[in-house]
């Protein structure tokens, strides 16, 4: 097998239990930390996420790019780059294909299992 062939999330990811998000293009692994949910997403589409609002995220980019507008102002994140929106601020997202990420919600049921 060589490198290319390697999925990008290993197994010791990919054996924790999808978590319902209501997008298409979204693949995603929720793993439970006490009153927090870690949510490792991969999409393979282009997505665009409406305003909305929650408990604190934050995320770091594994590959590809996002633009987050957060309170009116936007930015691009790409590989390496992190990102936090504060409780109860408003944001949405332009999320282009092979993006991957690993995001922390500070809630423990933002998102049931599938």
């Amino acid at each position: 097998m060589t490198e290319k062939q390697i999925p990008f999330f290993p197994d010791i990811i990919t054996r924790h239990p999808g978590a319902d998000i209501p997008l298409d293009g979204v693949n995603s692994r929720l793993v439970h930390a006490g009153e927090q949910q870690f949510i490792f997403m991969e999409f393979d589409r282009d997505v665009e996420v409406p305003d909305h609002s929650h408990n604190a995220q934050w995320g770091v980019v594994l590959d590809g790019q996002m633009e987050i507008t957060i309170n009116g102002k936007t930015q691009t994140f790409t590989k390496g780059d992190t990102y936090f929106i504060g409780k109860d601020i408003m944001h949405s997202a332009k999320i282009k294909k092979g993006y991957k990420d690993l995001t922390l919600f500070d809630q423990p049921d933002r998102y049931k299992e599938k």
